[in-house]
């Protein structure tokens, strides 16, 4: 209640939870937040006969933020994007299992998740109390259980808007085992759930990149992938002294929409042409550089031509979703071998008449100071 009056007095912008839990009279409904650093008691009351609620809480401003409304042990989730209003209608004593949710479209998904969750979790208690198998047997049937529930996950709430709250929600999920608390999706060690980190990563540093919740997800994907990465690999060993930038060679991929994209088709622009593979440590930062740069200069003539050489088709199209320049894949290494890429990323600088003037091994100055010059000639 001290938290409500606070925000209240200093004017900030609210959200507003409401509703009502039936066959809930005397019950106290709590409103918490599930922050960073735990769970947050916000506001409470005691329900009447009618069991409605009316509950504010200061809004969220840097991204999405969770909360739960809490009878005893029972808890529903839900997420808030500002100052929207979430209406829950509940009973008990099914209070977690039995209810409908509005007022934004991420926390029915969460709502969706919870479920499927619930359902896991009881299908392991059941195994864990099945005395008729052997325990190895019984650790495999777990194992299979979640691989498959987490390939429903990643396919239905993940990689389809890796932005949104519910994305977030689905990665961070733990489950209970015989053994104690388990992140359904391993943000260090497993390379496919890592993928899915990095892909909610890229799209919430996109997106949200002051939050904090955002630089916890950013350094749990660059860690897992540096813990899961194969040892490096060059792509082709050329001898660079021998590479003339003269002229431009012509490269022809499809992007994200299947859609062939032509390099030769940018004449007239400056074209920062670069081979990179997001699924490395050093990808977020890299993108955001190049984002910046895109936003302050393409209005001038800046365009960028970037193709991707990740071995996951899947994880790049999740990668490239949200960024507003040209953005292509590779597989057969036709590109990366006609321009003579021996470590990525590379990147090339391209006039406005389609000639290379400027590789990066053999930058001068900035990247931006380079960019200024072509673009002012």
């Amino acid at each position: 209640m001290l938290a409500t009056v606070f925000a209240a007095c200093n004017n900030k912008p609210e959200f507003l939870i409401e509703g009502t839990v039936s066959h809930a009279a005397d019950s106290v409904l709590y409103l918490e937040a599930n922050t960073l650093d735990g769970l947050l008691a916000l506001d409470s009351v005691q329900l009447d006969a009618k069991g409605t609620f009316r509950l504010k809480a200061t809004a969220p401003t840097l991204s999405p933020e969770f909360f739960t409304l809490r009878i005893g042990n029972d808890r529903i989730p839900f997420a808030v994007d500002s100052t929207e209003t979430i209406t829950i209608q509940a009973s008990l004593p099914n209070f977690s299992a039995d209810y409908t949710i509005s007022g934004n479209e991420s926390s029915r998904k969460i709502q969706e998740i919870a479920r499927l969750q619930n359902q896991l979790q009881e299908r392991i208690i059941q195994l864990e109390k099945n005395e008729d198998m052997y325990p190895g047997d019984i650790i495999d049937s777990i194992r299979a259980l979640i691989l498959s529930y987490k390939e429903q996950i990643k396919e239905q709430y993940i990689f389809p808007d890796a932005k949104s709250a519910s994305a977030y929600y689905a990665v961070c999920q733990c489950i209970s085992v015989s053994r104690g608390l388990l992140m359904v999706f391993s943000p260090t060690q497993d390379r496919d759930d890592v993928k899915a980190y990095a892909a909610v990563a890229t799209a919430w540093d996109c997106y949200y990149p002051d939050a904090p919740r955002t630089v916890q997800l950013c350094n749990a994907a660059i860690k897992g992938l540096d813990n899961t990465a194969p040892p490096r690999q060059r792509v082709i060993d050329i001898d660079s002294t021998k590479i003339h930038e003269t002229s431009i060679i012509e490269v022809e991929l499809p992007d994200l929409n299947s859609r062939l994209r032509r390099l030769t088709d940018l004449k007239g622009k400056v074209v920062l042409l670069d081979f990179t593979v997001f699924a490395t440590k050093e990808s977020a930062a890299r993108t955001r550089q190049l984002r910046t740069l895109y936003e302050q200069y393409h209005a001038k003539g800046l365009e960028i031509y970037q193709v991707s050489l990740d071995e996951d088709i899947h994880f790049w199209k999740t990668s490239v979703e949200y960024l507003p320049w040209i953005s292509v894949h590779e597989t057969d290494g036709h590109a990366v071998n006609s321009y003579g890429i021996s470590n990525l990323p590379t990147f090339f600088l391209i006039n406005r008449r389609n000639e290379i003037v400027l590789r990066s091994d053999f930058m001068e100055g900035t990247l931006e100071s380079n960019l200024l010059r072509l673009l002012n000639e």
